[in-house]
C-alpha cells in the first residue's frame, strides 16, 4: 500500500493539470514501514527532459536522479518512486513505462482528461517484471482519510 500525504497529493493534482497537455514528472519521497506500507510525504517536481513531443512520453535526466538520491540521503528519506501524468489517457502504465521501470520503485500515474484531474493510481513491478497495482490512499496527520 502507498499512502500519500494530502499536501503532496494536492501538488500532484495541481501540477498535472498545469502541465497539461504535456506529461509532468517527478520524484516521490518518504518512508516505508516494516509491512511494506509506503508513505509519501514530499514530491519533487522535475522538468520533463524528453526531447520533442512531451504529450505521450516523459524522461527524467540522470542529473535529476542524482539530485533526488542526494536529497533523500540529506533529508533522511527514501526515494520511493516516480510520478507522471497521462494526458487524456487512463492512469494505466504503458509498455514504455514498464520497460523503463525500476523494480523497487512505486509509479504513481495521474490521469488528466481534457485539462481536468480525473484519477490517480500507483503501480510496482512484480517478480515477472509486470506491473501490479498498489492500493493508494491519502493521509493527513498519520490518519487515513
Amino acid at each position: 500500500m502507498i499512502l500519500i500525504d494530502t499536501n503532496p497529493l494536492a501538488e500532484l493534482k495541481t501540477e498535472s493539470v498545469q502541465i497539461f497537455p504535456d506529461e509532468c514528472c517527478g520524484f516521490l519521497f518518504g518512508s516505508e514501514q516494516a509491512d511494506g506500507t509506503r508513505t509519501v510525504s514530499k514530491i519533487w517536481v522535475v522538468d520533463n527532459a524528453k526531447p520533442g513531443d512531451k504529450r505521450r512520453r516523459f524522461e527524467i535526466s540522470a542529473k535529476d536522479y542524482m539530485h533526488a538520491e542526494r536529497f533523500a540521503l540529506d533529508n533522511d528519506m527514501l526515494l520511493l518512486g516516480i510520478y507522471h501524468s497521462h494526458p487524456n489517457h487512463p492512469a494505466i502504465p504503458s509498455e514504455h513505462d514498464r520497460i523503463a521501470a525500476q523494480p523497487w520503485f512505486s509509479y504513481v500515474i495521474i490521469s488528466v482528461m481534457q485539462g481536468k484531474f480525473d484519477h490517480i493510481r500507483s503501480w510496482k513491478l512484480n517478480e515477472d517484471s509486470q506491473f501490479e497495482e498498489e492500493n493508494i490512499s491519502s493521509v493527513h496527520l498519520n490518519k487515513i482519510i
